[in-house]
This record gives C-alpha cells, sequence and structure tokens, in this order.
C-alpha cells in the first residue's frame, strides 16, 4: 500500500506481511529445536546402543570362563573348590538367544538322552558329562520365576558376584595364599579363569546403578 507524503511516494509494510515473517521465524525456530532434539536422540541412543553391546560382550566372557574353570576342573584343578556353583553362575549369566535354544526344544531332547543314559547306561556315562548334564536340566526345569525374574535381574547379579568372592577367596585358600595363586603353575590360569568371572556382574551391576 502507498502514500504520498509531501510529493513523495511512500510505502506502508502490510500487516499481513508482518504476520508471514514472524511464522516464518517461528518455523524456522521449530525446525532447529526439532534438529537438535534428532541430535540428542541418536547420541542417546548410541550411548544405549554401545552399553548393550558391553553387557552382552561380557556375559559371552563370563560364561566362557565358567566353561573353562569347569574343564579345568577335569584336569588340572585339583582342589575341594565347589565347582558345582559354576551350573548356577553360568545359567545366571547365559546370552539370552542361546539361553532361548538350550531351555526350548533343543534342551529338552539333550535333558532326555542325558537321562536315558544315566539311568540304563550308567557305565556310558561318563562323570565329565555330570555337570553340563546338571545345567541342560536346570534350563529345562527352572521355573519361569528364575528364568525370567531372578535371570538377569540385581538378585541374579548379585548371586553371580556372590559366587565370584566365593571361588576366589577357596582358591587363594587352597593355593596357600594370595601370592601362590598368581604364581604357581595351575594357579594362574585359575586365578584368570576366576577374576573373568567379575566382569558381567561387576559390569551390570554398576549400569543398574547409573
Amino acid at each position: 500500500m502507498d502514500k504520498i507524503v509531501g510529493g513523495k511516494k511512500t510505502y506502508l509494510k502490510m500487516k499481513t506481511d508482518s504476520d508471514f515473517s514472524a511464522a516464518t521465524e517461528l518455523i524456522g525456530s521449530d525446525f532447529n529445536e526439532i534438529g537438535l532434539a534428532m541430535k540428542k536422540l541418536a547420541n542417546h541412543a548410541i550411548k544405549l546402543g554401545g552399553l548393550g553391546f558391553g553387557t552382552s560382550f561380557l556375559k559371552w566372557v563370563a560364561c566362557f570362563a565358567a566353561i573353562y574353570l569347569l574343564i579345568l576342573d577335569r584336569t588340572n584343578w585339583k582342589t575341594n573348590i565347589l565347582t558345582g556353583l559354576l551350573i548356577p553362575y553360568i545359567y545366571l549369566s547365559l546370552p539370552s538367544w542361546l539361553f532361548g535354544i538350550l531351555s526350548g526344544e533343543v534342551g529338552k531332547w539333550i535333558a532326555f538322552v542325558a537321562v536315558v543314559l544315566r539311568l540304563f547306561f550308567p557305565r556310558r556315562f561318563p562323570d565329565w558329562l555330570e555337570l553340563p548334564g546338571a545345567l541342560i536340566l536346570l534350563l529345562v526345569v527352572a521355573p519361569s520365576f528364575f528364568a525370567d525374574t531372578v535371570r538377569g535381574g540385581i538378585v541374579g547379579i548379585f548371586i553371580c558376584l556372590i559366587i565370584g568372592c566365593y571361588l576366589l577367596q577357596e582358591h587363594i585358600r587352597a593355593s596357600g595364599g594370595f601370592r601362590n595363586s598368581f604364581t604357581k603353575g595351575n594357579g594362574i590360569s585359575n586365578s584368570i579363569g576366576i577374576l573373568l568371572l567379575f566382569v558381567y556382574p561387576v559390569w551390570a551391576l554398576v549400569l543398574s546403578f547409573i
């Protein structure tokens, strides 16, 4: 809209023009906020994904460490340590997808064959299969309270931590002291295996309090 003032033509700013520019600024501000929110969301997702990967990886490490200790128990670890505690430790730290496989039909068939061999062919059932057979039976017959609530919860984490502490102090006592447990030939491998039992419960305990 124009207006003549003093022989000169001037232009009046339309109200609609100011409204349009204000709306444009608001939209631009909204897009900036959305961009910042998306960046924060991506950063948080990356952090959570990294933490989840770390937990899964340490579960595998701890589970393999427990299996390694079971193997040592049948070879060169001749002590009075209650290695049967490694069975509930493996049960509580077993990665989820492997737990699902072994607690399903596959585990039931393995448990069935193990029971049949143990009952009807005891001489053909080797002693070293006793603890693995007990683990399969535990995976198959454990109530859902242990499978769904205790396993993966704070209680299961504390149980794994307690088992690791007990085995460590028993190993140190059986070795004749802390120094011997890390200097003797058999003591070093056993000590490393037991220390690896702590990686999962300690990490999971720290994450639960973050």
